[in-house]
């Protein structure tokens, strides 16, 4: 009897502690309760980056209108988005299949539309790669978006 008393007790108090543990770890579960959110915006310049100083070529070029921008996990195309008008980019994933960690450190982004199209004297091959960062997580009613942005395009010329 002093068995079951106990097991009942310690089934009570984790039921009790788990909703106040998730409370204090909101920053750190949030993603994983909600959505993944990846967005940016691709910029008309040899990087797709904001120019020197927060400047950029205007958005309105070709480059950042319809821009395919794909999601690579290990090599692997996972999601892709195409960019509007001003360039604006946002992939959203379930977190029951993407891990965090993992898109941190073993995904990126590719653009392999081709500079030239933005600009002709920008390269007519090669594309822009970045890694991801996590900004945070939001909470948008009663769902957790966590947010990732791009770390930084850079040309990579060996892109096709």
């Amino acid at each position: 009897m002093a068995l079951k008393s106990l097991v009942l007790f310690t089934l009570l108090v984790v039921a009790i502690a788990m909703p106040m543990a998730q409370a204090q770890l909101g920053g750190l579960l949030g993603p994983l309760l909600g959505l993944l959110r990846i967005q940016g915006i691709l910029y008309c310049t040899p990087n797709g980056n904001v120019g020197v100083n927060g400047t950029a070529t205007p958005i309105n070029c070709n480059f950042c209108a319809d821009a395919l921008v794909q999601l690579q996990c290990g090599g692997t195309v996972v999601s892709t988005a195409t960019t509007n008008g001003s360039g604006l980019f946002s992939i959203l994933l379930d977190p029951l299949n993407f891990v965090l960690s993992t898109l941190l450190s073993g995904c990126r982004l590719a653009v392999s539309t081709p500079l030239a199209s933005c600009n002709a004297n920008l390269p007519s091959i090669g594309g822009l790669v970045s890694n991801l960062q996590f900004i945070g997580s939001t909470l948008l009613g009663l769902l957790n978006v966590g947010n990732l942005i791009p770390s930084g395009f850079q040309f990579n010329a060996n892109m096709n």
